[in-house]
């Protein structure tokens, strides 16, 4: 019996698949679930990197949060927005009944019943902290889902695990201080169209300094009475535009561009000062006070004229004075601060000038004195100790136009003609230089001038 038992073959098959069912089974549920696994996982980091980034988003209450905070944090609204936004954006991508959030137990709101995804457990955390410039948001998530056919062999969860991380740096709070040149050299032709209507429109006037001249001398005499005959006023009566006219509408449309680019309320704010009203009085003229109401600053450029002067050869021309304005515009900016916050706004001199000096300076000038009157290209001291100080200076500058046919710049001009960009490219700060020639325009440029100074890199503090 023993031996027909042994010898008896039938019903093996059956035998054999009962015993093989259970690794086979586990094989398929093997694929199925880490199939399942995987798709799940990439919709996890989807939504991962949709909560981080939206975290950091311009316009969210997190951010403006952040950039009001006197210091360095934890963003607590920022936190809350990017577990919402990953809840969201998983309910959206697994085709749930939107409410992920209580399934998962993500934000702590309370697990309800097992959803499609099948989850035994979950851990969901974002932490999102401000140092300095830099928004830091990272989001880790671990879930473990039910298996479907794993289980048999005793595996009933496979926990999906990843993280998402994004930096952004938040935009800087800025005062920009407008130190605009309208000392005498600025009445020159904007353009050398402008220049050629000038010299033949004053070929007949009376005045010989002011026969064939390319600069609209404005005079006004010490008692106050302008001279109807002037150049300035043959400019107004022929219709040519004077460099100091296009800087000042410059300027009201830049107020409008800043408007326009800030992300955050009162990111900006503006003051604007010339070298002087008048010959007789030259000093740093404030044109409008330092003020986030940037239509107030674009009213005050209406103050923006050229200098004038009591007749022709004043003091011996000597109204541009570098050294001076610079050394006063210092004492009126205050300590600058990292720019992370409109308590401590990053401080720009912006400076547009066409970077001829002439002023009474004895000692110290760069190129030969005419007895104690200084004509130079801008000496680089005064740059120097404005960027010492933390403060950074972008420069625009207005091309020097070559005057081939004016005797005076021949002689003193002409021998450092190619010096002034030069220097006035050392004075800006590093890639904060701009020049225009007479061929372009001047709003265009301090438009573009502006726009590299708000997105330029910075370090960190």
């Amino acid at each position: 019996m023993l031996k027909k038992l042994l010898k008896d073959k039938s019903g093996n098959f059956g035998i054999l698949a009962a015993v093989a069912i259970v690794p086979i089974l586990g094989m398929a549920g093997m694929a199925i679930d880490f199939t399942r696994a995987m798709q799940l996982r990439s919709e996890l980091q989807n939504a991962a990197d949709a909560a981080v980034i939206g975290a950091l988003s311009e316009k969210s209450a997190g951010m403006l949060e952040a950039i009001n905070m006197s210091g360095d944090g934890v963003v607590k609204l920022s936190e809350k927005e990017g577990l919402n936004l990953f809840a969201a954006q998983l309910a959206h991508a697994s085709g749930g009944d939107g409410e992920p959030e209580k399934k998962m137990g993500i934000a702590g709101e309370p697990e309800g019943a097992d959803s499609d995804l099948d989850v035994n457990e979950r851990n969901v955390t974002i932490s999102v902290t401000k140092t300095g410039k830099d928004l830091r948001a990272e989001l880790t998530y671990e879930i473990a889902i039910k298996t479907s056919l794993l289980h048999v062999i005793g595996k009933d969860s496979i926990k999906v695990s990843g993280k998402a991380v994004a930096v952004y740096q938040t935009q800087s709070f800025m005062d920009f201080y407008m130190l605009l040149d309208n000392t005498p050299s600025m009445g020159v032709g904007a353009t050398p169209a402008d220049v050629d209507k000038l010299i033949k429109a004053t070929k007949n006037v009376k005045d010989p300094g002011s026969k064939n001249c390319a600069f609209a001398c404005h005079i006004v005499s010490e008692k106050g009475v302008e001279d109807k005959t002037s150049n300035y006023f043959v400019a107004r009566n022929v219709g040519a535009t004077i460099r100091i006219d296009v800087v000042a509408k410059a300027v009201a449309a830049l107020t409008e561009e800043a408007t326009k680019t800030q992300s955050y309320s009162n990111q900006f704010r503006m003051a604007a000062y010339t070298f002087g009203e008048t010959a007789m009085d030259v000093k740093l003229l404030k044109v409008a006070d330092l003020s986030s109401n940037l239509s107030t600053v674009k009213n005050g450029t209406q103050n923006i004229k050229l200098m004038s002067i009591p007749f022709q050869g004043y003091n011996n021309d000597q109204q541009t004075s570098f050294d001076n304005v610079l050394t006063k515009i210092s004492d009126e900016i205050t300590a600058p601060g990292n720019g992370t916050s409109s308590a401590s706004p990053e401080k720009i001199v912006y400076f547009v000038s066409d970077g001829v000096g002439d002023s009474y300076k004895p000692k110290g000038c760069t190129k030969r004195l005419t007895g104690s009157r200084c004509q130079e290209p801008i000496d680089l001291t005064y740059c120097t100790a404005l960027k010492n100080r933390g403060i950074k200076i972008a420069v625009l500058y207005t091309t020097y136009l070559p005057l081939p046919n004016n005797d005076w710049y021949n002689s003193w001009i002409k021998p450092f003609q190619s010096e002034i960009s030069t220097r006035m490219q050392s004075c800006a700060s590093p890639g904060l230089f701009f020049e225009v020639s007479p061929t372009q325009g001047i709003e265009a440029a301090m438009k573009a001038l502006f726009n590299k100074v708000v997105r330029s890199p910075r370090l960190q503090s």
